[in-house]
């Protein structure tokens, strides 16, 4: 249980002048005052303050509460907790909590709850037991409470023990160490997939920026006259389009043309037309031997 410190009140004695209470006053008005005396601030400690003996009561045990209080009283002078001598235990604690209830009747509120039960079981205890059955041994009115302080008594203890243990921020901090790296870099290593990952992003950039290259062809229009005289050779009429091979792209075809022109200007070639708008036909203008 915390300390419960009363409100001891100051008080001042008649005799005392407002001459003394001027050497009291500091002459700085800003100072923090130290209390207030009727609404006056008070900035030093008077010399023949009285405290009555009463104002201040000190308790050396501390108790979590009713069950912490009764386990104490019972360990302290070595009771068998199976076997509680209800009539001396009741009576120490019956002292105790007077003594808290005199001064914090809040407090003393849960203690007086399990005063009431010490004091029933204490009754049930002096009434002969209830007949049971033959054979069946009547129940003890302390055993609630037994099992309640055995209980109560695992879990105090078991929390001493992990109290005990080292925690983190309270017993202990953690170590943080600046590790500088090697200077020599070491670099992951690289899998099959990666790498056709690379290969991929290399080729779909290639693409993108490739270039389209002109290279240019040595065509003879001499050669191409007489590959014109040979497709006509052994025909009557040849269709102009039929000349041409447009397999072979637009040099080939301008090359050809040029070499019909050629052999038409040489009066080799003839260029008919059976009427407007009919067909073109091509035909050699002599008789081959």
């Amino acid at each position: 249980m915390s300390p419960i410190p009363s409100s001891p009140r100051t008080s001042l004695p008649h005799a005392a002048t407002s001459q003394d209470m001027a050497s009291v006053m500091p002459e700085a008005v800003d100072q923090v005052a130290l209390a207030r005396l009727y609404g006056e601030p008070l900035f030093a400690m008077p010399h023949d303050l009285y405290i009555p003996p009463d104002a201040l009561q000190v308790f050396l045990e501390a108790f979590e509460g009713p069950l912490d209080l009764l386990l104490y009283l019972i360990r302290k002078q070595n009771f068998n907790i199976l076997d509680i001598p209800m009539a001396a235990v009741t009576r120490q604690y019956l002292v105790y909590v007077d003594e808290i209830r005199a001064t914090n009747l809040e407090l003393a509120a849960e203690y007086l709850l399990m005063a009431a039960m010490l004091i029933e079981i204490k009754s049930r205890m002096l009434l002969p037991p209830k007949k049971v059955a033959e054979g069946i041994e009547a129940e003890d009115p302390r055993a609630e409470l037994v099992r309640r302080l055995l209980e109560y008594e695992q879990i105090k203890l078991a929390a001493h023990k992990l109290n005990g243990v080292p925690q983190f921020g309270r017993d202990f901090l953690r170590v943080q160490v600046h590790v500088e790296q090697s200077l020599q870099p070491r670099f992951p290593d690289v899998t099959v997939v990666d790498l056709q990952d690379a290969w991929r992003d290399i080729v779909k950039r290639a693409k993108l920026v490739q270039h389209h290259f002109i290279s240019r062809e040595e065509l003879s229009v001499r050669e191409h006259m007489s590959i014109v005289l040979r497709k006509l050779q052994g025909r009557k009429f040849l269709e102009f389009a039929d000349l041409f091979d447009t397999s072979r792209g637009m040099p080939v075809l301008v090359v050809t043309f040029i070499a019909m022109l050629e052999l038409s200007k040489e009066g080799l070639l003839e260029v008919t037309q059976a009427e407007a708008f009919a067909p073109v036909y091509v035909r050699l203008a002599y008789t081959p031997v």
